[in-house]
């Protein structure tokens, strides 16, 4: 039976309240996305943003040979329990390297104890009443004061909050990612190009294919079981170290290096392949020649992501070890590291309420990295992409 005009016009207006529905979820989904995403960063900015700043007061420091022996008798008792004591742990130091110090009284802008930096930030410390008299004295007089934090920047970990910094961990990434490109891109690039260019269509090569999409979407963890195994434990790479933690990161990242090197490979027109024929070149030339030139773009921009990826992990180094404390930064690819992750997860398990914001800072420098390291992608593609 035919359907009358007022049968077909409900039908159409029936698609079109689904369409509309269909819209507005889509655009409240998107919006409660965004708002998450909102909530999360003012919420790292609003915790991270304080650990940038750090408590400093101005103190005499006496530099007398009781001070060399006991670093505590450099300061008057007032300021003992104010002043940080890994800074006063320096003094005898200070004093062997420079002799002109030793008898000497130096007015200095020295750093504060965690308790005081929390309070002249309005947080809840463990200061006594007395302490904070001294410190309130030292605020109107103008010797007590929050100033940038550089010690966030050239430090590494501490298990004072005030001395605990980000350069160690910052070196670590840097090496770990180091052998991780230098693993990684080389073999996924001519994995890729083996499996696009070269292989035969067979059994084998679609087995291969389907485990390589298949290892890109399990989980991180199970890379480091098999780093500790194979480069750990078989090859005897050092634990906790950039070399293990390259090597494994660098598993990691292959199935995603190979997968985005394919896609850009075969986004070159046959065209380009056909005409080198056409001229005698080989197949190796063509690839070599043309086809791995104009796909380098693609490769470029999928490997940026997938260091990215490897940047934020931290399962599969916990595995490895390197979630180890490391005050120094290593300067070696087998000295122990550890990395940004690592580093943050390490000071979210910190009862010091110092440790919080630092923390939220932690994240905000790791967003940041991973933020730029995702814009640098999508600029070379759109720099050097070509249209066909």
């Amino acid at each position: 039976m035919a359907q009358s005009l007022d049968d077909i016009s409900r039908q159409l207006k029936k698609r079109h309240r689904k369409s509309a529905r269909m819209k507005w979820l889509s655009m409240a989904a998107l919006i409660a996305a965004a708002l998450f995403l909102l909530l999360f960063l003012a919420d790292m900015l609003v915790k991270g943003l304080p650990a940038f700043q750090q408590a400093y007061i101005e103190v005499e420091v006496d530099y007398s040979e009781r001070a060399a022996e006991l670093p505590l008798a450099a300061v008057e008792a007032d300021y003992r329990d104010l002043v940080s004591r890994g800074y006063l742990r320096l003094i005898p130091g200070r004093m062997a390297d420079d002799e002109s110090l030793l008898g000497t009284k130096q007015t200095e802008w020295v750093l504060a104890d965690d308790a005081v930096d929390q309070y002249l930030k309005g947080r809840k410390t463990r200061l006594k009443d007395k302490q904070i008299e001294v410190i309130e004295r030292l605020v109107a007089e103008g010797r007590a004061e929050l100033q940038f934090n550089t010690v966030f920047f050239t430090n590494g970990d501490s298990k004072m909050p005030e001395l605990a910094g980000l350069a160690s961990a910052a070196i670590g990434s840097v090496l770990v990612l180091i052998v991780t490109l230098a693993f990684a891109f080389p073999v996924g690039v001519m994995t890729a190009v083996y499996l696009e260019e070269f292989a035969p269509d067979n059994r084998f090569t679609r087995f291969l294919e389907v485990n390589i999409n298949n290892l890109a979407a399990i989980p991180s963890i199970l890379f480091g079981l098999l780093g500790l195994a194979v480069f750990i434990n078989f090859f005897g790479a050092p634990r906790s170290s950039a070399l293990a933690g390259g090597l494994t990161l660098g598993l990691m990242t292959l199935p995603i290096i190979i997968i985005t090197s394919r896609a850009a490979l075969r986004a070159v027109p046959d065209s380009i392949r056909q005409a080198a024929y056409g001229v005698g070149a080989t197949r190796w030339q063509t690839v070599r020649d043309h086809v791995l030139p104009l796909s380098m773009p693609g490769i470029f921009t999928g490997s940026i992501i997938g260091l990215a990826q490897a940047l934020g992990e931290t399962a599969p180094l916990i595995i490895i070890g390197m979630i180890a404390y490391i005050p120094d930064a290593p300067t070696g690819f087998t000295d122990a590291a550890t990395v940004l992750p690592a580093q943050i997860f390490t000071w979210a398990g910190m009862p010091e309420s110092a440790y919080i914001e630092r923390t939220a800072a932690g994240i905000i420098v790791l967003l940041s990295v991973l933020i730029s390291l995702n814009a640098t992608a999508v600029y070379l593609r759109k720099k050097f992409e070509h249209r066909w």
